[in-house]
């Protein structure tokens, strides 16, 4: 049996789920696992919105939109925290 798409990513999410509970513990440096944790959560971000949104099969422009505005929440997490980080 080959698993489907959606499979592939409830097993992915897994382990980013667990891949981010483990990152604390291995990263010493909190602005590198800050960018690290939240690179997860753009991965994780994309995938729910291809895959079980099913916006993979939507026109070029909504996946870019919505795959942009996974990517500006991330990256507006990452400044704040990088902000709180140095200060």
């Amino acid at each position: 049996m080959i698993p489907d798409r959606l499979d592939i990513t409830w097993i992915a999410l897994i382990g980013l789920a667990l891949a981010t509970i483990l990152v604390p513990s291995f990263v010493a440096h909190p602005l590198l696992g800050n960018a690290l944790l939240l690179a997860f959560a753009a991965v994780k971000g994309r995938r729910v919105v291809l895959d079980f949104l099913d916006l993979r099969a939507a026109p070029a422009l909504w996946r870019g939109l919505v795959s942009a505005w996974v990517l500006a929440v991330v990256l507006f997490a990452w400044l704040a925290s990088a902000v709180v980080t140095l200060i």
